[in-house]
């Protein structure tokens, strides 16, 4: 039978969380809400998305930064651990085009990386965006067997999707015509990077 006492920090009755799912509850939380309003969201707002207190957040967390900065580290090594996991060979470049296609289904993840190139004058926020970037290049050009040129494109066209998407540029077909065929373009890349494309 599930536990479903009130735990210290937590607001209505929950089961009861280890700090370790509680930290990840935070952190889910914090990357919608991050990815949807950006540095400036609050810590209340992400309190009540994870459903705990807000001084609960601080005193897991600390300050707003310090979340922000855990959240957008989180996901900047999950896109790195996707892209690192494939294994150099003559098929690295379509695999690595693969692993980021399959990024793609987490909206958040992808708009939390745009919030942090906006915020990336930030010392470590930037360091960590600068990071990324230069990670996948180098990863690219390692695994790939690719020259700069090869994966500089593949940097540029991962960054094009992902403003792309940002924009919902899919889900407003009809609006404008130039970004609908932009839309067209960078869905036929993302096709083309499907496995088994």
């Amino acid at each position: 039978m599930t536990d479903q006492r009130t735990t210290s920090g937590m607001t209505g009755t929950q089961a009861r969380m280890t700090g370790a799912q509680r930290r990840d509850q935070i952190l889910r939380a914090a990357r919608r809400v991050f990815a949807a309003g950006g540095y400036a969201a609050s810590t209340d707002e992400v309190a009540r998305a994870a459903g705990v207190s807000q001084p609960y957040v601080v005193r897991l967390f600390g300050s707003k930064r310090d979340l922000f900065l855990a959240t957008y580290r989180e996901a900047t090594d999950e896109i790195v651990a996707a892209l690192a996991a494939v294994p150099s060979g003559p098929e690295a470049g379509r695999h690595m085009g693969e692993a980021y296609v399959s990024l793609l289904a987490d909206r958040d993840l992808l708009r939390l990386i745009m919030q942090g190139f906006l915020v990336g004058g930030e010392d470590e926020v930037g360091v960590l965006a600068r990071h990324t970037l230069g990670e996948v290049f180098r990863l690219y050009r390692e695994r790939a067997g690719a020259d700069e040129d090869e994966a500089r494109n593949f940097v540029a066209q991962g960054m094009l999707i992902n403003v792309v998407l940002a924009v919902e540029g899919p889900e407003h077909a009809g609006e404008d015509a130039g970004m609908d065929e932009l839309v067209r373009c960078v869905e036929k890349v993302i096709d083309e990077r499907r496995p088994g494309a």
